[in-house]
């Protein structure tokens, strides 16, 4: 039996994901709380929103594990992704837009994981410096963190490339990795190689911000497909805000980024929101947090102008599965992610100067 989703573009489920077990110390997982605290629900509240908070993961720590280098802290990653999956199928199918709060990145592959219970195309906006595609045999530093875009696409831990019953969880060419400039050698070599879409930062910033997301979201089937944006705070520049596990120089800067986000954000098929890496340790006296806040509400206001209807026409869905993927009977409105449109099939055309390498 379908599940048939009806959009509710005013309404927005928070969840809470505080964990710091990818990374590679504690401290981001306290940024739900923080978040919290210096007024996002209020602020969300202010612009519009029916904000519903439905609260906060068991917390998954970042402890040393010097018995696992080249993948550390396994166990506390799995259990958050196992924790935050279900909540996300649960706030995709109420029809609001998750917000999903968290201390690292991993929690993307629970993201998409979630909302594929109802849709079968579901495509991912990286906006992240990093490019996230490192594996066991490739890092240097054990962090799970950094290899994300790796384990979304089936490379990686068994673990973590088994979450999606039938890997990979989004298919290379519907991914877009936005703003990146830090890139392993391991990385370089394998983007020379894969059909991952790619906008350098300093390209967005030659070609235009607005152009260039437009052209990214039209490469990833954003204006026809479901898509999750995970937005990674380090991707704005230090020289604007630093209160991130991993802030950098360059890159792109404050309205670059509202600007980039605000793209991402006013389009219908946005399934869900993800905003990782603040470290409340980087921000003793609350302002970054209150500036994040700023640039969030500011973005989703925007949203909420450009979708004014209190609900949209319903979004077909695939039928619910009892663990894996969607089943190829769905309504005829849905796609089948391993099955892909036609449209989807051929492997990434090169970028011109938005590839690295």
């Amino acid at each position: 039996m379908a599940v048939r989703i009806i959009r509710q573009p005013n309404k927005i489920a928070l969840l809470g994901v505080p964990t710091s077990a990818a990374g590679l110390a504690a401290g981001p997982e306290r940024a739900p709380a923080a978040l919290r605290a210096a007024g996002l629900v209020e602020a969300l509240r202010g612009v519009g929103y029916e904000v519903t908070d439905l609260g906060d993961d068991p917390p998954q720590l970042y402890q040393p594990d010097e018995e696992s280098p080249r993948a550390r802290n396994l166990p506390r990653v799995v259990a958050s992704l196992e924790a935050l999956k279900p909540r996300v199928e649960a706030a995709v199918k109420s029809g609001a837009l998750p917000l999903i709060l968290s201390g690292d990145c991993s929690i993307a592959l629970a993201t998409v994981a979630g909302v594929r219970r109802y849709f079968r195309n579901v495509s991912l906006a990286y906006f992240d410096r990093d490019a996230d595609l490192n594996t066991p045999a490739t890092t240097s530093s054990g962090c799970v963190d950094g290899m994300v875009i790796a384990h979304m696409t089936g490379r990686g831990a068994a673990e973590l490339v088994r979450f999606w019953g039938e890997p990979p969880l989004v298919r290379e060419p519907d991914i877009v990795l936005f703003g990146v400039d830090r890139f392993d050698p391991a990385e370089e070599e394998l983007l020379r190689r894969a059909p991952i879409r790619r906008y350098l930062a300093t390209d967005i910033q030659r070609r235009g911000v607005g152009v260039a997301a437009q052209e990214a979201l039209e490469r990833i089937h954003g204006n026809t497909n479901e898509f999750v944006l995970h937005f990674d705070a380090d991707v704005i520049s230090s020289e604007d805000f630093s209160a991130t596990s991993f802030p950098g120089s360059g890159g792109l800067r404050w309205e670059e980024v509202r600007e980039s986000l605000e793209v991402f954000a006013t389009q219908k098929h946005l399934a869900a929101f993800e905003v990782s890496s603040y470290n409340p340790e980087r921000d003793p006296d609350g302002s970054g947090a209150k500036r994040l806040i700023e640039l969030l509400v500011s973005v989703l206001a925007a949203r909420l102008r450009a979708l004014p209807e209190v609900a949209q026409p319903p979004a077909s869905a695939a039928p619910q599965p009892s663990a894996s993927p969607a089943a190829p009977e769905a309504e005829s409105e849905s796609h089948d992610a391993t099955n892909p449109p036609e449209t989807n099939q051929e492997p990434a055309a090169a970028e011109g100067s938005n590839e690295q390498g």
